[in-house]
């Protein structure tokens, strides 16, 4: 027999260790502010994805300066500029088209998503991980039930909202996937560098307005760079060198009740009814069993 060796297999739904825990909440946050800031702004999509994504760039540049990069990861990270572009066209366009919760909660299915594509490419996502994938499916369900009786406006910015988490969740895997060759600060930068790339030229063929806006405008546009871009998108990415993008993936259900509350304390945008609460409960009580009933575990294999 061949000499046997040891490959550690990522179990996709194990708990990250206490940093990368810490950065994830710091995450959470950081994207709950996303919905509605983005609710807030009076700037036109494709303006607001490029601002906040060079500036986003800019911010993370000076670290990536110090680093080398590797061919292929810069391809993966030009991939997930492209693919953060789209999803980002379709999370503001809900943002704006229905309410905050119900468009958040819709991308939160994120997780299930990337538990799919994890399938896919040969990954394990174990049977109880599905089960409280599915919970807080239900819980997201409930509330597009909700907001589907609101108006057909509602619908489409539904709709945008979970074609927004299918691609949320491959660019987590796409950006894993670059993070193997390249230090999370040269992704970074190239990946928001491309996203402000892809959405200028839509911004311009549009027909839309790049300066000249209230000074309020840029006022929301730096909460966005800083909560949303670097507290938020910049802390997953960290994680993604060491925790699956399946687990990453999965506390973005906590973006829910964090983007709901902020929503209501400053009054922006569509207001949910107390209806809209059950939902939520199943969202985070299926996160909550995915994470309390899985173990982390390693499976040899040999060659």
């Amino acid at each position: 027999m061949s000499q046997t060796q040891k490959a550690t297999v990522h179990n996709h739904t194990a708990l990250p260790a206490r940093p990368d825990l810490i950065r994830l909440i710091i995450g959470i946050f950081g994207i709950g502010s996303s919905g509605p800031l983005i609710a807030l702004s009076a700037m036109p999509v494709p303006t607001l994805i490029f601002w906040r994504n060079l500036g986003g760039s800019l911010m993370t540049l000076p670290f990536a300066l110090r680093h080398k990069l590797d061919r292929t990861g810069v391809k993966w990270a030009v991939l997930a500029g492209v693919v953060l572009a789209i999803h980002f066209v379709g999370f503001f366009l809900s943002m704006r088209m229905t309410s905050v919760t119900a468009g958040t909660a819709i991308v939160a299915t994120q997780p299930i998503f990337a538990a799919f594509f994890v399938k896919l490419t040969g990954g394990h996502i174990p049977a109880k991980a599905w089960l409280g994938m599915l919970i807080s499916f239900g819980g997201v369900v409930l509330v597009t039930g909700i907001d589907l009786q609101l108006d057909r406006r509602s619908f489409i910015g539904d709709l945008a909202a979970l074609i927004s988490g299918a691609l949320a969740a491959a660019y987590m895997l796409i950006g894993s996937r670059a993070q193997q060759t390249l230090a999370t600060t040269s992704y970074t930068t190239i990946c928001y560098f491309v996203c402000a790339a892809t959405a200028l030229p839509m911004a311009l063929f549009s027909g839309y307005d790049i300066v000249g806006f209230a000074a309020r405008e840029w006022w929301v546009l730096l909460g966005l760079i800083l909560g949303a871009q670097i507290l938020g998108h910049t802390m997953f990415n960290i994680t993604l060198k060491r925790v699956s993008p399946a687990v990453v993936s999965m506390i973005v259900f906590f973006e829910v009740p964090v983007a709901a509350i902020i929503a209501m304390v400053f009054d922006i945008g569509k207001q949910p009814t107390l209806m809209i609460i059950p939902g939520v409960i199943l969202i985070l009580g299926g996160c909550i069993l995915v994470v309390l009933r899985t173990r982390p575990e390693s499976v040899m294999t040999e060659e």
